[in-house]
């Protein structure tokens, strides 16, 4: 690129130290000198704008040294959804919380000013959730960027401390086919926007500031397919009814729709319902849900009501035996890596799930009433749960800070699995004892040095 055309100022300073960067969002009156930059010396273009779409502009003692695109993630990628841990619905419903940076472009020749790109870039990076959330009204958790390993070896994103975590299968986005092979496999890099990011974009309760990014399940988006539900529907059809004889909803179909929304992420009755509702005709036809009158084919949902009656009178125990069964009964054998996590509906029930890490699918579940300190805690609910699962040989489970107990560790290795567990303040004196060990010299084998690429 030829910077010449771009800014007739003095060479960029090259010392970090010397460094005075100031990073803006770019206002709509700027943008056609922004996209026209990008036109002429990006090698991609300017690209076209869609959906939430960010422009920054970073400058060094008020020049412009930088110009970053940022816009919506790609919908599906093999290996980001498995680094994350996500189930479909998750993939779905968390998206927007995932930004990718669409543009990079260093306004100045190569060489001119080393580092530059890398120091820019990070300092983007730390102004970029609180530019989105200004902007969009939500904060995103993880940024993701790709670069062609025929032209660049990503050096910059190696010293901005982003994560390689693998190769495109080497497709594109296409209106017609959805996706088309373009023979091009890019690397993918992610860089969390958050120290927690990961533990956040899986887990039950997202912090408040990005809450307003999650997208409900379109309609007919389901944790299981056909036959799962009508296998489910089969088993909790012969669950004891709580409720009086002359009811509208079965309780096989109302148990289905909570089971489904558990295994979900729904976490209270009103999202319970609005679950229901997201069913297609089709799929309330075949849980035998009731038609409604005067209507050929309109096929009534619980409402919040029957829900609140259900959940208030069930024999917690006896239905999560009958869920927890046909989990068994369908999981054939366990995955690699296991996922053990719990959610509240409220104060009327709460679900413990092992579930894969790959697609989130569960393995097992128990019930309980409270975090802890009661007899049916959700960590008694974790012991029960792994008394129960008959082997873990090969496998690791991994689970919060909450499980990080001697008797779930001793029944894991017990029944031949390893374990990963999260160490918080909760346990001072392990923590302790994990960052002392941390501060320990690493083995001989490994080499602290840095070797720098060419990008």
């Amino acid at each position: 690129m030829n910077s010449s055309s771009v800014l007739e100022t003095p060479p960029l300073p090259c010392a970090a130290a010397r460094l005075e960067i100031d990073v803006q969002v770019v206002a709509p009156p700027d943008f056609a000198w922004f996209d026209q930059q990008l036109a002429d010396h990006h090698f991609l273009g300017a690209g076209r704008p869609v959906g939430d779409y960010l422009r920054q502009k970073v400058t060094v003692r008020g020049r412009p040294a930088a110009l970053l695109v940022w816009g919506p993630s790609c919908y599906a990628l093999k290996d980001r959804d498995r680094w994350l841990g996500w189930s479909a619905n998750q993939r779905v419903e968390r998206l927007k919380l995932i930004v990718q940076n669409r543009r990079f472009l260093v306004l100045a020749d190569k060489g001119e000013a080393p580092n530059l790109a890398s120091q820019t870039l990070a300092a983007a990076l730390r102004a970029l959730p609180g530019h989105w959330h200004a902007t969009f009204g939500y904060r995103p958790l993880l940024a993701e960027s790709f670069t062609d390993p025929e032209a660049y070896a990503g050096t910059c994103y190696k010293a901005s401390n982003w994560l390689p975590i693998g190769t495109t299968q080497g497709y594109s986005r296409h209106r017609a086919d959805f996706y088309v092979p373009n023979d091009r496999p890019k690397h993918l890099w992610l860089f969390p926007l958050d120290p927690q990011a990961r533990h956040h974009l899986r887990s039950a309760q997202l912090p408040a500031d990005c809450q307003p990014g999650v997208t409900l399940a379109p309609s007919g988006v389901l944790p299981l397919d056909q036959p799962q539900m009508l296998s489910l529907f089969e088993v909790l059809a012969r669950a004891p009814d709580p409720r009086a004889k002359n009811t509208r909803f079965r309780i096989g179909a109302v148990l289905t729709l909570i089971a489904m929304a558990l295994l979900a992420g729904r976490r209270d009755i009103a999202t319970l319902a609005r679950f229901a509702t997201t069913l297609l005709p089709r799929q309330r036809r075949l849980l035998g849900l009731p038609r409604k009158k005067g209507t050929q084919a309109f096929y009534e949902v619980p409402c919040y009501g029957v829900f609140y009656q259900v959940l208030t009178r069930l024999d917690n125990e006896a239905f999560a035996t009958l869920l927890h069964d046909w989990l068994q009964a369908r999981a054939g054998t366990l995955p690699q890596a296991l996922a053990l996590d719990g959610k509240m509906i409220r104060d009327h029930i709460g679900l413990l799930t092992l579930a894969q890490h790959e697609d989130g699918a569960p393995q097992a579940v128990a019930v309980y009433d409270q975090k802890e300190g009661t007899e049916r805690c959700e960590q008694t609910a974790a012991a029960a749960l792994l008394a129960k699962i008959p082997a873990l040989d090969g496998k690791t489970v991994t689970a919060d800070a909450l499980h990080c107990q001697k008797p779930h560790a001793r029944l894991i290795v017990e029944k031949g699995g390893e374990y990963l567990l999260q160490i918080k303040a909760n346990q001072p004196g392990l923590l302790a004892q994990a960052q002392a060990c941390d501060a320990l010299p690493g083995p001989p084998f490994l080499s602290r040095r840095r070797r720098a690429t060419a990008g």
